[in-house]
């Protein structure tokens, strides 16, 4: 056993979230090992697709109804707490109380239901967003020591994550055995909604994305993220944050694997990130108002955040949960199979996909062989 391992008791796993990109890959993961799984869906949607064809236990509950958790959580010896309402927009009122209530209030229901309930060990689901950086220099790599700096053009959604870790911490002072993996970025397969970097990525696929912003971010191998996530629960200290990332990349580097990965021409043509700005505060301002569900894929919370460059420092994760990143460029192999096989790019980007990358893209889906 390694030096930080704990002996959590074996049985009945929760996720929830599982149909989310980041839940969905825990709930493979554990599926891989062999576990009983669990998992939370919204009431009537018993039918979502992350699930189709798997050995999972469905039940429905919403996370901020506590007697709904209470049952839920019942009879789980573990429990992971992935679901949030992820937002990069300058919320309305409305948006931002439900941002609340979903992800602190509904972060405290799983969490006071798992302590209720005897759950063995929980782990929370953490926003890169809501760890802390040099104020001098974004740039600097972030540690898991560095306090949520709440002003500024801060999202609502990374407020709200913050305030999530609160209330995880909160129940670990009454009792409960709680982790936090924090993710970043997240790319890679399963990713069913898709992320606001799926819908990207299928973008470019259809000759939609003809120009990017310079900047970059930390980004995560779902495989990476899913593999922290069961490290954390496996050996993590109680109470404390795990940073789970793979590599910082501009988005120029992103765009670069997208060609490389579906045999498309590069994108080239760099818009300045102020004239991007602007044009995506109209949208944000008065066009969000007139069409809500017109999705957008760079707002201006998010160009703020690439204009930043995070860097995220995982050498806590590495040191004590034995974590070892693999890399962004097969995360985007990974999710183009995904999406070829989810009938999801064009005909002839999906041929050239599958022909060229499906193989690898199996390979690394397959559990490790144990040793003998």
């Amino acid at each position: 056993m390694e030096a930080n391992e704990r002996s959590i008791p074996g049985g009945k796993v929760l996720v929830t979230g599982g149909s989310g990109h980041v839940g969905a890959n825990v709930v493979h993961a554990l599926l891989d090992e062999g576990q009983e799984v669990r998992c939370l869906v919204v009431p009537g949607e018993r039918d979502d697709p992350a699930f189709r064809g798997l050995p999972v236990e469905l039940v429905e509950g919403d996370i901020r109804d506590y007697d709904a958790m209470l049952r839920a959580t019942k009879g789980c010896a573990r429990v992971f707490h992935v679901a949030a309402k992820v937002s990069t927009l300058n919320a309305s009122a409305g948006e931002q109380r439900e941002l609340y209530e979903i992800n602190v209030i509904g972060t405290r229901n799983v969490m006071r239901a798992s302590l209720d309930n005897g759950v063995a060990r929980a782990v929370l689901t953490g926003s890169f967003s809501s760890t802390g950086y040099d104020l001098d220099d974004p740039s600097r790599p972030s540690h898991e020591e560095r306090p949520f700096y709440p002003f500024g053009h801060v999202m609502p959604y990374s407020h709200t994550k913050a305030l999530a870790e609160h209330e995880t911490l909160r129940c670990v002072i009454d009792g409960l055995d709680a982790v936090i993996a924090t993710s970043c970025a997240c790319i890679g397969p399963w990713d069913y909604m898709p992320s606001r970097m799926g819908r990207t990525m299928i973008d470019f696929s259809r000759g939609k994305l003809r120009a990017y912003v310079p900047g970059g971010f930390d980004f995560v191998n779902a495989r990476d993220i899913a593999r922290g996530h069961l490290l954390a629960m496996e050996r993590g200290r109680t109470g404390h944050k795990y940073i789970v990332s793979t590599a910082f990349h501009t988005l120029e580097d992103l765009v670069r694997m997208f060609s490389e990965v579906s045999g498309l021409p590069p994108v080239r043509l760099e818009v300045p990130p102020k004239l991007m700005a602007s044009v995506t505060g109209l949208y944000a301002g008065s066009l969000a108002k007139l069409f809500p569900n017109l999705p957008q894929r760079l707002t201006p919370g998010a160009i703020g955040v690439l204009q930043m460059r995070r860097h995220a420092d995982t050498s806590k994760a590495q040191r004590e949960l034995g974590y070892r990143p693999g890399t962004i460029r097969d995360a985007v192999r990974d999710a183009f199979v995904f999406f070829a096989r989810e009938g999801k790019l064009p005909d002839a980007v999906r041929d050239h996909v599958l022909r060229h990358h499906a193989d690898a893209a199996d390979a690394a889906a397959r559990p490790p062989v144990a040793a003998q």
